[in-house]
C-alpha cells in the first residue's frame, strides 16, 4: 500500500532530520512527496468528485508541510504529514475489511495486505 510507503520513509525522514543527516532526510521527504503526488493524481474524480476533492486539498497540504520540514529541516511537519498518513492507511484498510465482509458473504473475497505501523 503507498500509504505503507509514504510512513515509513516520512519516518525515516524525520530520524535523518534528527541525527542531521540533512541528503537522507531530503532523500526521503521527496519520497514522501512523489508518493503524496502519485496519491493525488490517481483520485477518481468522476466516480467521487466531493471526495477526490477533499483529499486532493489534503495531499496539497501534505506537500505544503513537506516541504516546509525539508526547508527548515524540522519533525513537526513531518510528525503531522505521518500522523495524517497513517489515519488514511487506517481509514483504507478499515473500508476494505468491510467490502471484504461484504463480499464473504457473497462467496468472493479480497485480498488485504496486512498492517506494518
Amino acid at each position: 500500500m503507498l500509504y505503507d510507503g509514504a510512513v515509513r520513509y516520512a519516518v525515516r525522514a524525520r530520524e535523518a532530520i534528527a541525527s542531521r543527516d540533512i541528503v537522507a532526510a531530503n532523500s526521503c521527504i521527496q519520497r514522501v512527496e512523489n508518493i503524496i503526488s502519485e496519491l493525488s493524481v490517481t483520485l477518481d474524480r468522476e466516480s467521487s468528485p466531493e471526495i477526490a476533492d477533499c483529499l486532493a486539498r489534503l495531499y496539497d497540504y501534505m506537500l505544503h508541510r513537506l516541504i516546509e520540514a525539508n526547508i527548515k529541516k524540522s519533525v513537526e511537519p513531518l510528525d503531522e504529514v505521518i500522523g495524517m498518513l497513517k489515519d488514511l492507511r487506517d481509514i483504507w484498510r478499515l473500508a476494505a475489511r468491510r467490502v471484504n465482509d461484504e463480499l464473504g458473504e457473497a462467496g468472493l473475497s479480497l485480498s488485504i495486505p496486512a498492517a506494518n505501523a
